[in-house]
């Protein structure tokens, strides 16, 4: 499903390059749920960036369900991006003027959806996710939780691959946090692969696969050869 290819990122601070990643080569099949791991500045969120389409590399080939995609333009990126990639952040990133149903229901409000369609699928994945009764609330009248838990919704509106997270739970608390995880691993359990990155090694450890970094490289990756 993902297949990246002697991935490198680097900026440019004055006449110095700072590379974020070096090298990195890396396979994801799908349907795994892989935790990406390591200290600040190891580059796990600029992976995950990459991944998810949100960054382009400097150099290196990504290829998704085998198309290249560094090869396509922004908006053939973004297109991917919308049909085959949820995102959960770990500051949930919900428009606050739009309540609970309308934040789920605005992936689909951009890639054309007529509302007769829309309606039954938002509201299908608010009752899934328990957050029907707060459909008309916005996020500033939600919990934490409540507030990750229509992120998810809104991850899986257009029914995607990967949902790639980034600390989703790195706002809640020990309580709320595990709930979170446990919705995670249901997607997982459904066949969507799940990418996580944590700085949680409690958290990471129950991932099937767990890549560790350090440096913009792979350390460590205890399902594969990657580097």
């Amino acid at each position: 499903m993902i297949g990246l290819e002697q991935i490198r990122r680097f900026f440019r601070v004055g006449d110095e390059e700072v590379y974020a990643l070096r090298d990195v080569t890396l396979h994801i099949a799908a349907g795994e749920y892989v935790s990406i791991m390591g200290p600040s500045g190891s580059g796990k969120s600029t992976l995950l960036n990459i991944i998810g389409l949100l960054d382009r590399p400097t150099a290196g080939i990504y290829r998704l369900d085998g198309e290249d995609v560094t090869a396509l333009d922004d908006e053939q990126q973004s297109r991917v991006r919308r049909e085959k990639i949820g995102f959960v952040f770990q500051f949930f990133h919900l428009v606050p003027r739009l309540t609970a149903e309308e934040n789920v229901e605005l992936p689909l409000v951009l890639a054309g959806v007529p509302p007769s369609r829309r309606t039954p699928l938002v509201r299908t994945l608010l009752e899934e996710f328990g957050m029907l009764h707060r459909a008309r609330h916005r996020p500033d009248q939600l919990s934490g939780g409540e507030r990750q838990r229509v992120a998810i919704a809104r991850a899986m509106v257009m029914q995607p691959d990967a949902i790639l997270a980034d600390e989703p739970t790195g706002n809640l608390d020990q309580y709320t946090g595990k709930e979170v995880m446990h919705l995670l691993e249901e997607l997982h359990g459904r066949g969507v692969a799940v990418i996580l990155v944590t700085h949680d090694p409690a958290i990471g450890g129950g991932a099937h696969r767990q890549i560790r970094m350090i440096d913009g490289r792979i350390e460590s990756d205890s399902g594969g050869s990657a580097r």
